[in-house]
Formats: structure tokens, C-alpha cells, sequence
């Protein structure tokens, strides 16, 4: 159950990255994978496995959240 609370809550946030346009690079990875035959569904999700990849270095590493990674690693999704 715990899971699916945290897979709702990560992909709330998102949802908040794709609505307001912050960081833009969210909302263009979005339409990418869209274009490249992901449903929403699974193209928002790809999006939150980076997510959740940069929140784990954030604090494994005590580091700030860093845009220019956090993009760089959208860019690569396929």
C-alpha cells in the first residue's frame, strides 16, 4: 500500500512540474515520449523514475536538487 502512495504523490509532483511549466524541460520530455509512441500514462511514469532517481541523490549524497542534472537525465529517456 505504501508504494502506491508514494507512486501517487511522485506523480503528483509531475503533474505540478508539467502544469506550471517548472522546470520546462519536464513538459517537453512529456511530448517527446509521447511522439515516440509512449502513452501519457507511461511517459509520465518514465519522468517519475527520474524523478525519484534525483530525489535519491539529493539525499544519499546530502546534495542540492540540481536542474541541469535532473535535465540531462530526462534528455535521455527513450
Amino acid at each position: 500500500m505504501a508504494n502506491q502512495n508514494l507512486k501517487r504523490i511522485i506523480l503528483e509532483v509531475v503533474n505540478n512540474q508539467i502544469r506550471d511549466n517548472n522546470p520546462p524541460i519536464t513538459k517537453v520530455t512529456l511530448e517527446r515520449l509521447k511522439k515516440s509512441g509512449y502513452t501519457e500514462q507511461q511517459a509520465r511514469e518514465k519522468i517519475a523514475a527520474i524523478l525519484i532517481e534525483e530525489i535519491y541523490d539529493v539525499l544519499k549524497n546530502g546534495e542540492a536538487y540540481n536542474e541541469e542534472r535532473y535535465a540531462k537525465k530526462l534528455s535521455t529517456l527513450k
